[in-house]
């Protein structure tokens, strides 16, 4: 096996002692009454909302700010283990040798003899193991997409699942196939937009969401082709729009509300042109 850097684990470690400990107390006798009270299930909306933070300051390039979301996200990891610890289930040892154990048995190209050159021989192996894993373990009864955890946001679920699907052969065979079937969707929108408006009852908004749903899912499938990820490509758009519209709003001043659209669409390719020229 090849040697770790015993330096900065025993820094890192030294520090990552300090900050179970103080976990500890704040859940301990005499601790703080606000943690003391905490549940696994009170405490997750404070982790997808720290989450998200990681991934704002990581587009922003916001260094010191992602040290610091970092260590908010770490923090809901010392929560959890400590919960768990108090009630009994396993503490904070046990989930970090268990992800040290993963880690090495998981790249055996590196701490064994397997061989793995490129990326993609990584994800093979990676694969691999996992299947050896789940030998012995009991067999699930929700098919061969049961691991594919539901709770995730959408766009996350929709790239494993079609990932998953993939990897039995049920997949389109290229790009281009993928890219007939996005208009092949836009299409039964379309067709489904024309039925909506002569009938607008509760049944035809379901039909409507159901064709949009599928075209979100295609959308999600092509981006998986070509190697983007669409939560990442979603944020980048979603950046750049604010960017735009703000831009907009400090060319038009006081009276961007007032501006007939037509207007505010030549303030938006003026934005454009702007943003290529630079």
């Amino acid at each position: 096996m090849k040697p770790m850097s015993e330096g900065v684990s025993k820094k890192a470690g030294e520090a990552f002692c300090e900050a179970t400990g103080i976990m500890a107390r704040l859940r301990g006798p005499g601790g703080c009454p606000w943690d003391r009270e905490q549940t696994l299930d009170s405490i997750k909306p404070h982790t997808l909302e720290e989450t998200y933070e990681v991934f704002d300051a990581i587009d922003r390039r916001a260094w010191a700010d992602l040290r610091d979301e970092l260590g908010d996200l770490l923090l809901q990891v010392l929560f959890y283990a400590q919960i768990a610890e108090d009630e009994g289930h396993f503490n904070i040892d046990d989930v970090v040798r268990g992800l040290s154990a993963k880690l090495i048995r998981r790249h055996p190209h590196i701490f064994a003899d397997a061989v793995a050159e490129t990326a993609s021989d990584v994800v093979s192996t990676w694969d691999s193991v996992k299947q050896k894993e789940r030998e012995g373990k009991p067999v699930k009864q929700d098919g061969l997409l049961g691991d594919v955890p539901r709770f995730v946001p959408a766009l996350l679920e929709a790239r494993k699942l079609g990932s998953k699907a993939a990897k039995t052969g049920f997949d389109w065979p290229d790009v281009h196939g993928l890219l007939d079937k996005v208009q092949e969707e836009i299409q039964e929108v379309r067709e489904e937009i024309d039925a909506h408006k002569a009938s607008a009852d509760k049944s035809g908004v379901m039909r409507l969401e159901e064709e949009i749903g599928d075209l979100y899912f295609v959308m999600t499938n092509l981006s998986r082709h070509l190697h983007v990820d669409p939560e990442q490509a979603l944020r980048k758009a979603n950046a750049k729009f604010r960017r735009r519209f703000r831009a907009m709003e400090e060319l038009a001043g006081d009276t961007f509300n007032t501006l007939p659209l037509e207007e505010k669409d030549d303030l938006w390719n003026k934005v454009k042109l702007t943003e290529k020229s630079i």
